[in-house]
C-alpha cells in the first residue's frame, strides 16, 4: 500500500507531508522571504513549482537572485507579456523578443505604439499579476500543437515544431492562451511584481526586471546606440537571407543548402571588419592606437589577428601588444574577500607602466616591452620596440576601452573597438538565442579542446567570468568608436556539433547537471553540421579549432 505520507527535507528541515503535495503548496506553507520562490532545485536538477514532491527528496526553493531562477523569472515575464498583448490588442498587435538591452530585453512590435500604450500595458501587466494566473503546464501530441498555432497564424512556431523529433509537446497555458517555451517556468503570475517598461521608439520597448548582477535592483535603462545599430544590422540581414529562426536556419541546413550560407556569412563578417581597417587607415597619419575588448569568447584573437592582416594589405605595419603584459607582479595583485587573487580588476594591471609606455612609443622613443611570466608572476623585459612612420598599435584586453587608459595620449590618436557576437538568429518571436550563451558554449568547446577541461569546469568557472565582464567591460562599451559582431548566422549549428558530446558527460550528480540539461534542450532545436566548408580564418575556428591563427 503506498504511503499516505512523504517524508522531506526543505533547507536541511526535515518535514512531513500529505502525499501528493506540489512544491507550490508547500512554499506557501513556509515563512515567507524577500522574494516568492519562482522554481525549486532538488538535488542537482530543478523543478517546476507545479510537480509533485516524492518521498526523501532534499530541495531548497530558489528565487529570481539564482541565476536558474532569474532564468525562470524572464520566462515567466515573456509570458506575461504576450498574454497582455493578446488581451488588449486580439492578435491586431503582435510583440516577439527582439535582442538584449541593457539588463533587459527589446521587444519589437507588429504596429506602432505609443509611449501612453507602453504604459497601458505595463499597467496591464500588474493587474495580471494581481489576479494571480496559473501558469500550467500541459501535453499534447505534436499534430495539435501544430494545428493551435496555426490558428493563431504563427508560421514560426508551427515551422519549429516540424523539425522537433518528439511525438509530444510541452506547452505552458495561462488564461486562455498556449505558449511554448524550452525551460523550466513559474507556477503563477503573482511572483512576477518587479519588472519595468521603456518606450523606445513606435515599434520598440524594453522590457527590465532585476538580475543577479546589479544587486537585485532595476536599474534606470541607458541606451547603447552603437550597439543596438549592430543588432538592427544583423536582423536586416538575417531577414534578407530568410533566416531569422531556429527553423529558417534547419531549412537551409536540410535543403543541402548550408555551405553557401556559411560562405555569404563569413564574406560578410570580413567585410565589416574590413571596413573598419579601411577607416583606421584614412586616419593613419594620427591615429596610432587600436584598443580591442569584448567579454570571454568574443573572438578577440582571431579578429585582432584578421585586422592586423586587413591593415598590412593596406599599407600599414600593425605591433601587437597585450595588456595582460603588463600585471602587477603577483605580489603586488589585489585579491577578493575571499583570498583569491583577482586578475580582472583594473588595479592588477600597472597602469602607470601601460601609460608611459605607450605614451613613449608614440612620442618616438624606443621602449622596452614587458613580458609577463605567468609561472613566476612577474614581468620580464627582453625585448624593444619603436614605432616607425607605417606602424600602428594594436592592444587587446579586457579593460582597454576604459577611460583610465591612456588619458596621457589625446582621442585624435586613439581607436576604439567593442566586440560581441551578437546573435541575429533566435529560436522564434518568444524564445530568443542568448549571446551569453552563445558565449559560454564557445568557451566551453575551447576550454575542453585547449585546456583539458570538462564542460562542468568551464560551468563552475562562468559566475565569476561573468561578475568580471559586468564590472569591468561592459559598463565601458559606449566608450568604442565601432561596435564589432563576431557572431556567424549558422553558428548555433556547429557548435552543436561540438558542445552537444561534451555535455552529456554532464552526470546528474554534478552540481551544474540542470544548467546543463537546459543548454542541451536549447541545441536539440538546431540541426547539427559538419565543419569542413568553415574556412581556416574563420572566428568560429578560435574555439573548435583549424584555424590559421595562433590560438
Amino acid at each position: 500500500m503506498l504511503s499516505e505520507t512523504v517524508k522531506i527535507k526543505v533547507n536541511g528541515k526535515e518535514m512531513e507531508l500529505h502525499s501528493g503535495t506540489t512544491l507550490l503548496e508547500l512554499s506557501k506553507m513556509l515563512p515567507k522571504g524577500k522574494r516568492a520562490p519562482v522554481i525549486a532545485r532538488v538535488g542537482n536538477t530543478y523543478r517546476e513549482l507545479t510537480e509533485e514532491i516524492y518521498d526523501g527528496e532534499e530541495l531548497e526553493f530558489i528565487d529570481l537572485t539564482d541565476s536558474t531562477g532569474n532564468k525562470v523569472y524572464l520566462n515567466g515575464l515573456i509570458i506575461l507579456i504576450n498574454y497582455v498583448f493578446d488581451q488588449l490588442y486580439k492578435g491586431k498587435n503582435i510583440c516577439k523578443v527582439k535582442h538584449s538591452a541593457d539588463s533587459g530585453l527589446c521587444f519589437e512590435t507588429s504596429h506602432k505604439i505609443t509611449k501612453d500604450d507602453v504604459k497601458i500595458i505595463e499597467e496591464e501587466m500588474r493587474k495580471t499579476v494581481e489576479l494571480n494566473l496559473p501558469i500550467t503546464k500541459i501535453t499534447v501530441l505534436k499534430h495539435e500543437a501544430i494545428d493551435y498555432f496555426k490558428k493563431m497564424n504563427d508560421e514560426k512556431k508551427v515551422s519549429l515544431l516540424e523539425y522537433y523529433p518528439n511525438t509530444y509537446v510541452h506547452l505552458y497555458k495561462i488564461g486562455n492562451m498556449y505558449h511554448q517555451r524550452f525551460t523550466k517556468m513559474p507556477a503563477e503570475t503573482s511572483v512576477l511584481d518587479e519588472f519595468k517598461l521603456t518606450y523606445l521608439d513606435d515599434d520598440e520597448f524594453i522590457l527590465q526586471y532585476p538580475t543577479v548582477y546589479i544587486n537585485d535592483r532595476i536599474k534606470e535603462y541607458k541606451h547603447h546606440e552603437k550597439l543596438f545599430e549592430v543588432f538592427r544590422q544583423e536582423k536586416e540581414w538575417a531577414k534578407m537571407m530568410k533566416v531569422e529562426t531556429c527553423a529558417d536556419l534547419n531549412r537551409v541546413v536540410s535543403n543541402g543548402k548550408i555551405n553557401d550560407l556559411i560562405r555569404m556569412s563569413e564574406t560578410l563578417s570580413n567585410n565589416r571588419l574590413l571596413e573598419i581597417a579601411k577607416t583606421i587607415e584614412k586616419k593613419s597619419s594620427e591615429l596610432k592606437v587600436v584598443l580591442l575588448s569584448g567579454p570571454s569568447s568574443s573572438g578577440k584573437t582571431t579578429t585582432c589577428c584578421k585586422l592586423a592582416m586587413y591593415l598590412r594589405s593596406l599599407g600599414l605595419t600593425p605591433k601587437m601588444i597585450s595588456m595582460d603584459d603588463f600585471f602587477k607582479e603577483r605580489v603586488d595583485t589585489p585579491k577578493k574577500p575571499n583570498g583569491e587573487y583577482d586578475f580582472e580588476c583594473l588595479e592588477a594591471v600597472d597602469l602607470k607602466l601601460f601609460n608611459d609606455t605607450i605614451k613613449g612609443l608614440l612620442d618616438g622613443k624606443e621602449v622596452l616591452m614587458p613580458t609577463f611570466d605567468f609561472y613566476v608572476g612577474e614581468k620580464k623585459f627582453k625585448k624593444k620596440m619603436i614605432l616607425e612612420k607605417t606602424d600602428v598599435l594594436l592592444i587587446e584586453g579586457i579593460h582597454a576601452l576604459n577611460p583610465k587608459l591612456l588619458t596621457n595620449v589625446d582621442s585624435s590618436r586613439k581607436f576604439k573597438i567593442y566586440l560581441s557576437p551578437l546573435t541575429g538568429v533566435n529560436v522564434d518571436k518568444d524564445n530568443r538565442v542568448s549571446t551569453t550563451d552563445n558565449r559560454l558554449m564557445r568557451r566551453m568547446i575551447r576550454d575542453a579542446r585547449t585546456r583539458g577541461y570538462s564542460v562542468s569546469d568551464t560551468l563552475s568557472s562562468w559566475k565569476n567570468v561573468r561578475e568580471g565582464e559586468e564590472k569591468n567591460i561592459f559598463p565601458y562599451q559606449d566608450e568604442a568608436d565601432v561596435v564589432f559582431n563576431t557572431s556567424l548566422v549558422y553558428e548555433m549549428c556547429i557548435l552543436k556539433t561540438y558542445v552537444l558530446p561534451l555535455l552529456f558527460a554532464v552526470t546528474p550528480d554534478d552540481e551544474n547537471y540542470g544548467e546543463a540539461n537546459r543548454l542541451m534542450k536549447l541545441l536539440n532545436l538546431f540541426l547539427p553540421i559538419p565543419s569542413e566548408a568553415i574556412p581556416d580564418d574563420s572566428i568560429v575556428r578560435e574555439f573548435i579549432g583549424g584555424g590559421c591563427f595562433l590560438e
